[in-house]
């Protein structure tokens, strides 16, 4: 055993014959980058060989960055994210994007301090002085480049493995120590290998069956991954070129490499600038071609044609690249396609009426349930769906509701913040169910009234509660307080103490260390935290946990014990996280619930629901805040997108104009902001017209112009 792990039975399963093809093309890739770029010709490179985004003189090849992440995969990956990490590079806008430390220079000027700070690290680990890499500023901003360089380069000194944070993970599982959090990548890489050669299972071991070996046993990358429907062209034109050719690609071709820009906003802002008359309505767009390009090796994947109809499955098989050599469709991920899953499905997926849409797991395995490795075992996807509900095999929770459960282990308790009818409340029961061992009533293909039955016959057990704090909830309900006792007899009132709600729960969760309980507080900020918690406010951090006090009322000994989480909701809407007392917010992690376009693809006559929904929101936060966005439960009925003009024009006038009549507080120049033309311009009342007209109006108003493959 090393650090809890048993590494030597791990040791025993792996088969390092298995590494040694790959380790064949990586030593064949690190001899092309070595003759390319020889370690002693560094001092003189040139800009032009270096950077992404430069037109490259013909016969040159690759620059060293594209070399790097795009042509030496056996080497161990960087690709993902964005060209930011190759510390600078030449942006498709004409203008150089420089890493910090390096701003204000010219390009030249700029280099020869980057490639000065290369060359000094060359010399010092070729004079074994690793912690002279630490005072390379500008390097810092480039740990993975250059610890893969630094690995090519000097392959005895340093593994195949250039994430920091997996390095670390590695590092702690070897050890059994957490390491240090700000170390640079190069040297956690060193730190790991330490632990490696210290260990007598790796005696004899090459760093890539290392690579291999931790990665295959201990991968520490998310196991819940996103499963990504993605359309190959409208009406799926393009699958026959995509199936052959062992890929998926979109279009939105004038963007240019994804890799070049560093967040959605940016990416948002090109997406305005190449088609102006989109309402602003496309920041989902952009996080969803950020996720295409972030795809990894491993990653399911689902080609679809319309909303009722998969052409495949498929598993990412590469990272993405931008090929301007196609006539069209520049965007390409390689995939491998599983053509046994094509099928029709019985049930349109609304959500499918977009070129990208999330997959719900529960459903994924439904149509992928005769896969042999369902059987198998063998290439299964981590935190997928495994097998139909009631198979016997435990079910994974959805992403949103593992996201809260890994808050939970890491905090203690959790507040779920965002505007009104985004599903905090349910997220929220979503996560207790989980919690409860109920994930199976967490698809999206899950009938209502099952997810219904579970929650109440949860909150009849022992182990979970709920409660919705108010202005009047006080310290006596919350942990203990004298109250009238009912049961006495005689003249006068008779008071009698009595345990509160978490006081329970904590008491519950003492007599049963080997369980979870959890208390589920529905809008928690509309209680005086402060006083309903008291000085157990200290308590719920985790390392407090079990530490005694004295009650103020009762005197009796009190503590919360480890095995109790919280969650809390609140909408931003009513009060901002900033009005939290500074105390609480120490103790609670705060996980955004934002609204989601993607519950409400659909449309309504000529109105696209979903494209509507976010153009909207977009002239909200322009004009007042993202915090007064509205939440997709207002278009929704029985969870489904609401479908006919009645059910639309029922929303918009009864609910979603007077929630925006109360945020703009009388101000008709706000709504006028907000709905446009909808708006009488004399009298600032908002125009009522027949449920028949107003998807037209809503349509011309919100979503004219709006452009894009679709399914």
């Amino acid at each position: 055993m090393t650090g809890g792990l048993d590494v030597q039975a791990a040791v025993a399963k792996f088969d390092r014959g298995s590494v040694a093809d790959a380790e064949s093309a990586a030593e064949d890739e690190r001899k092309q980058v070595l003759a390319r770029f020889p370690l002693e010709e560094w001092a003189e490179l040139p800009l032009v060989r270096y950077a992404l985004g430069q037109g490259e003189p013909p016969g040159s090849g690759p620059t060293y960055c594209r070399l790097m992440e795009f042509g030496t995969p056996h080497l161990g990956s960087i690709k993902g994210g964005s060209a930011a990490k190759h510390i600078m590079y030449h942006h498709n806008s004409g203008e150089w994007r420089l890493a910090a430390p390096l701003r204000g220079m010219d390009p030249q000027g700029a280099w020869a301090e980057l490639r000065g700070q290369f060359v000094r690290a060359f010399d010092a680990v070729g004079a074994g002085d690793f912690d002279a890499l630490d005072d390379l500023e500008v390097l810092r901003y480039g740990p993975a480049l250059v610890t893969k360089t630094l690995a090519t380069y000097f392959p005895e000194h340093f593994l195949p493995i250039y994430s920091g944070e997996h390095l670390r993970r590695f590092a702690a599982l070897l050890s059994g120590e957490t390491d240090q959090g700000d170390a640079s990548a190069w040297r956690s890489n060193r730190r790991l290998l330490e632990l490696v050669l210290a260990q007598p299972e790796f005696t004899g071991w090459t760093g890539h069956e290392v690579m291999r070996f931790l990665y295959e046993h201990f991968d520490p990358r998310p196991r819940q991954r996103t499963i990504w429907k993605i359309a190959p062209g409208e009406r799926g034109r393009l699958w026959k070129e995509c199936r052959d050719g062992g890929f998926i690609c979109v279009g939105w071709d004038e963007l240019g490499d994804l890799g070049q820009y560093r967040s959605d906003t940016e990416l948002k802002q090109a997406l305005d600038a190449h088609w102006p008359r989109t309402s602003g309505g496309s920041l989902t767009l952009a996080r969803r071609l950020l996720a295409f390009r972030d795809l990894e090796a491993g990653d399911r994947v689902v080609a679809n044609r319309g909303t009722d109809e998969v052409l495949a499955t498929g598993r990412v098989d590469g990272s993405y690249r931008y090929d301007p050599d196609r006539p069209e469709f520049h965007h390409v991920v390689p995939v491998v396609w599983d053509l046994s899953h094509a099928r029709k499905l019985s049930k349109a997926q609304h959500g499918w009426r977009s070129t990208f849409a999330k997959v719900d797991p529960s459903l994924f395995a439904k149509f992928t349930a005769t896969d042999a490795d369902v059987d198998s075992g063998s290439g299964s996807v981590p935190g997928t769906v495994q097998a139909q509900v009631g198979a016997g095999v435990p079910v994974a929770p959805p992403e949103d509701v593992q996201a809260v459960l890994d808050a939970l282990a890491r905090k203690g308790q959790v507040i779920l913040h965002g505007p009104p009818g985004t599903g905090k409340t349910r997220l929220a029961l979503g996560a207790a169910l989980a919690l409860d061992g109920r994930s199976d009533v967490l698809g999206a293909d899950v009938d209502a009234r099952q997810r219904a039955q579970a929650q109440v016959e949860m909150l009849h057990g022992d182990r979970i509660r709920m409660v919705t704090f108010h202005p009047s909830y006080g310290y006596e309900d919350f942990v203990e307080g004298f109250k009238p006792d009912l049961s006495a007899t005689g003249p006068g009132l008779a008071l009698a103490l009595t345990d509160g709600l978490f006081h329970g729960v904590c008491s519950r969760a003492a007599a049963h260390p080997d369980q979870t309980f959890l208390l589920v507080i529905d809008e928690i900020n509309r209680g005086d935290l402060p006083r309903i918690f008291g000085e157990l406010i200290t308590l719920l951090e985790l390392d407090k946990r079990n530490l005694p006090v004295a009650l103020p009322v009762s005197k009796r000994s009190f503590s919360v014990p480890p095995n109790v989480r919280v969650i809390g909701t609140m909408n931003t809407a009513d009060r901002s996280i900033s009005h939290l007392d500074a105390a609480v917010r120490r103790r609670f992690a705060f996980l955004p619930v934002g609204p989601d376009p993607d519950a409400v693809s659909g449309t309504v006559g000529p109105l696209d629901l979903a494209a509507f929904f976010e153009s909207l929101n977009t002239r909200i936060a322009r004009h007042l805040d993202a915090d007064h966005q509205i939440g997709h439960a207002y278009l929704l009925r029985d969870g489904e997108p609401i479908a006919t003009e009645e059910d639309l024009a029922a929303a918009f006038h009864h609910e979603v104009i007077p929630l925006l009549e109360d945020y703009c507080l009388g101000r008709a120049d706000l709504l006028h902001g907000i709905l446009g033309d909808l708006v009488d311009a004399e009298t600032g009342r908002p125009l009522l017209m027949p449920p028949q007209d107003l998807a037209d109006a809503l349509a011309t108003e919100f979503t004219s112009g709006v452009t894009g493959p679709d399914v």
